[in-house]
């Protein structure tokens, strides 16, 4: 069998969700079967070297091509052509772990993954441009023409036959993974060099993620100065409790930045930029809370990241997120400022509570294995020939 895959998202060299699902589903599924032969389609005018050890493997073929996507998009929507089966040298089934533009021949079976529909829910958070690429390549007719879907939770399953009224059967939720975290003892100057690397305060609560509206950044800042003006009731670590915020810029991140400005805790807010995978667990553990109260997700990595890594965690009762992180969390309404800050409180005060959700978190991560990921989907894969 022959199985084409679609990695064109990883020609920026960036590691949001997608990136992250893609690296970990490959670095685990292709090795799972040597009997197979995978061919991956990697495109665009200007792109990435990649250096992945999958890429290695003797049943794996790297195909690349220097076609600019934009032009091969609309050749794709427009004309359906060229097909990528063919381009790839002929394959049983292609596999697209996102939402890009395919075409492929008829007897090629198409099988795609998706994250989620906030850019049907929520257009909102997207900037004209994201909206308009989310436009031209029409998630909806992608999903129909798919022989079957990936859901990467249920969440995102009941948006599918809701919205764009996709039969049940025709999709099947897999849960991604969580990277697990380093059991090492790492020594106290290793700590000491990624604080500085990254002007860390001693005492924060951590935001990490993309600086977006979706993720509401900005609920995090009011809720933050919420916090803090209670001076009365609050214990010393409330007080001196700072705010660390990090990640890449995504769209319409300007309003983020413009909100922290004219804080009066300015000086309390700090953006530390984009983390590095090798130092996300020492980010994490540093951290005396992790927020990430999002609007809307179709599985939500960080937070399960956090609860791996020992951090008691505030998130989102909405989408997905409360499917992913069970009962190991305090989850609130992204838009009640007031619980948000007091909830943030009471993690600060309450010891005894913060000792039950990291337990619980633990726990919680273990039902998701990017193991358990890959031999599903490559069940699907197999299945669908």
């Amino acid at each position: 069998m022959i199985i084409g895959i679609d990695i064109r998202m990883l020609a920026r060299g960036t590691r949001s969700g997608i990136e992250e699902y893609t690296i970990n589903l490959l670095s685990n599924m292709l090795k799972l079967d040597n009997g197979i032969q995978y061919k991956l389609f990697y495109n665009g005018y200007k792109k990435v070297g990649l250096d992945y050890d999958f890429l290695q493997l003797p049943n794996v073929e790297l195909k690349e091509f220097k076609i600019p996507n934009r032009l091969l998009d609309f050749s794709f929507q427009y004309f359906g052509f060229p097909k990528v089966d063919k381009l790839l040298g002929g394959v049983d089934v292609l596999f697209s772990p996102h939402i890009f533009s395919v075409a492929v021949s008829e007897k090629c079976k198409v099988v795609t993954t998706f994250h989620d529909l906030s850019f049907e829910n929520h257009k909102e958070f997207y900037s004209a441009a994201k909206n308009y690429w989310h436009f031209s390549m029409d998630p909806r007719k992608r999903a129909r023409k798919s022989d079957k879907i990936i859901a990467v939770s249920q969440s995102t399953k009941e948006d599918l036959t809701r919205i764009y009224k996709i039969e049940e059967k025709k999709i099947n939720v897999i849960y991604s993974g969580v990277n697990l975290a380093s059991s090492i003892q790492h020594p106290a100057s290793r700590i000491s060099k990624i604080k500085k690397k990254y002007s860390l305060p001693e005492n924060f609560i951590l935001y990490l993620g993309t600086i977006e509206p979706r993720k509401n950044i900005i609920g995090i800042i009011r809720a933050f100065e919420e916090l803090r003006k209670r001076q009365d009731r609050t214990s010393p670590m409330v007080k001196s409790i700072k705010l660390v915020i990090a990640g890449s810029k995504g769209w319409l991140y300007k309003d983020v930045f413009e909100c922290a400005r004219k804080s009066a805790l300015i000086k309390d807010i700090i953006f530390i930029g984009f983390v590095e995978d090798k130092d996300k667990e020492f980010i994490y553990k540093l951290a005396k809370i992790f927020v990430y109260p999002s609007f809307y997700e179709g599985f939500g990595f960080p937070p399960l990241e956090a609860m791996q890594n020992g951090t008691p965690v505030i998130t989102s009762n909405f989408s997905s997120l409360p499917e992913a992180v069970g009962d190991a969390v305090i989850m609130v309404n992204p838009y009640n400022i007031d619980e948000l800050s007091l909830a943030m409180e009471n993690l600060l005060r309450d010891e005894k509570l913060r000792k039950i959700l990291i337990e619980k978190g633990y726990q919680q991560t273990k039902k998701f294995s990017w193991q358990q990921c890959a031999k599903e989907t490559l069940k699907i894969l197999k299945a669908v020939k």
